[in-house]
């Protein structure tokens, strides 16, 4: 994709999520995500007046000296996107109204990122990027800024991995080694991937993680077209399927079922709350709906 083109699509995708941010996430996204509260700032000598519940033992007893934690109240929010590159999100069979323009997983995925980065530099909080395929693609640190939000959208369009495959349990790791701070980290991919149960489970342990899946609706189901040459976007392995057969299609829909299952195991598992997104519709409905779950949760404890 020559820059033109880029800058044209970072233009199409800026003005719809500008439009979506303003009128239609409005005070979602401050009212569901919240900076961490308290963090902790220093450790100082005690003076009189200070809260005996606040001496550092550990520190009083190596100085022979009363000392405290102090601690400040932390607003400012860090959200980072974890980006799949791989080459099964290059899938897209969804035709944009009125033109010929597919909209693929990953062009979903952009736009997804686009919208929440744009929420957060309203909200005047940092923002980050990595992109993964079997490999860390790009990392680029949080910052603020529009500028700066106005780059990651950039990256998400343009980005392309090198490798094919899908390592998201290497991606969930290096997030988590390079991302200390609590932050809101979407992972954002069509989870055609296997074995991150276990740094899917460690990374929610320390930060606000959310599975945000896109997959397109070929892949929900096999087509009855007759004799098909598919091909796996990641393996590059090819085969040929007669999809007229019905116990071709059961054995297709059995294979995705249990796909769907372990990825709801997963995810309950490690406490990971999931949004789901086709690229046939908009974002913004399943997006509202995930601020609402969030809401209601929350009034409720």
């Amino acid at each position: 994709m020559i820059d033109k083109e880029l800058l044209a699509q970072v233009r199409r995708i800026q003005v719809r999520t500008n439009r979506m941010v303003s009128d239609v996430m409005a005070g979602g996204y401050s009212s569901v995500f919240r900076g961490s509260g308290i963090e902790f700032d220093e450790v100082r000598e005690y003076s009189e007046g200070d809260d005996i519940r606040a001496v550092d033992w550990n520190v009083t007893a190596r100085t022979g000296k009363p000392y405290i934690k102090k601690y400040v109240e932390e607003r400012e929010l860090t959200v980072l996107f974890i980006m799949d590159l791989s080459a099964s999100a290059s899938f897209g069979t969804v035709r944009r109204k009125g033109g010929d323009e597919l909209r693929s997983v990953r062009e979903t995925a952009a736009e997804f990122c686009a919208a929440m980065a744009l929420a957060a530099a309203r909200n005047n909080d940092k923002a980050g990027l990595i992109g993964f395929s079997d490999r860390i693609e790009r990392y680029v640190p949080a910052k603020k800024g529009s500028q700066h939000m106005l780059r990651l959208i950039r990256e998400a369009l343009a980005l392309r991995g090198e490798g094919r495959g899908s390592d998201l349990a290497g991606a969930l790791e290096y997030a988590a080694r390079v991302q200390r701070k609590r932050a809101v980290i979407f992972l954002v991919s069509d989870f055609f991937a296997q074995d991150y149960a276990r740094p899917l489970r460690k990374l929610a342990q320390r930060h606000d993680l959310i599975a945000v899946r896109i997959h397109d609706r070929h892949t929900r189901e096999l087509p009855k077209a007759g004799l098909l040459h598919l091909r796996d976007l990641e393996t590059g392995k090819a085969t040929w399927v007669d999809s007229s057969s019905s116990r071709v299609r059961s054995a297709y829909a059995r294979s995705l079922e249990n796909w769907h299952a372990s990825f709801r195991d997963t995810i309950r598992s490690a406490r990971v709350d999931c949004l789901e997104i086709q690229p046939e519709q908009s974002i913004a409905d399943p997006i509202l709906r995930f601020f609402r779950m969030r809401e209601l949760r929350g009034a409720h404890g």
